[in-house]
């Protein structure tokens, strides 16, 4: 099915959007590039975007939404924290994104941010008894973060570049 030029040229700014939500706090991004593939796909009935091309779609796609997720905890694992750190990062993490959510939505990824770091930190302190180590967990988990931030911008390139190879070649 052949859609209206219009609705290519929409997606490819939503596709966009998507991609800068990946550096910018309040925008979703990868996972809303996974979305708007979905729909385009499904509008023109996976004529353009097959469903194996879909599928590799789908794989890039969740692997950048939850990079933030398994990258912030591997950075703080190899830094040194412990699994419970690691739980009470996560717990951390909620907690800051929902009070961030109340500041009109756009706290709610330096909420996750700032809350994961302190959950991090307060359980190695609590459980290390010593600042220093609980600070080299808490680094290795922002370093996980940052790492997580180009393998997001990485993936959602991948995504924008498949999507178009996609409907180029028709």
């Amino acid at each position: 099915m052949v859609l209206p030029l219009w609705v290519l040229g929409l997606t490819v700014v939503l596709l966009i959007i998507g991609l800068l939500g990946v550096v910018l706090p309040g925008v979703p991004g990868v996972g809303l590039m996974w979305v708007v593939i979905l729909l385009y796909a499904i509008a023109e009935r996976f004529a353009t975007i097959d469903p194996i091309s879909f599928a590799m779609l789908t794989i890039l796609g969740v692997a950048g939404a939850t990079a933030d997720l398994w990258l912030s905890y591997l950075g703080a694992k190899v830094a040194g924290a412990s699994l419970r750190s690691t739980l009470y990062g996560m717990v951390g993490a909620f907690l800051g994104g929902a009070i961030g959510f109340l500041f009109a939505g756009v706290g709610a990824i330096p909420g996750v941010l700032v809350g994961s770091m302190l959950g991090v930190w307060v359980s190695e302190y609590l459980e290390r008894k010593d600042w220093k180590a609980a600070l080299q967990a808490t680094i290795g988990l922002v370093l996980g973060f940052t790492v997580s931030t180009v393998v997001q911008g990485i993936l959602g390139l991948i995504m924008l570049g498949l999507f178009c190879w996609q409907v180029l070649r028709g």
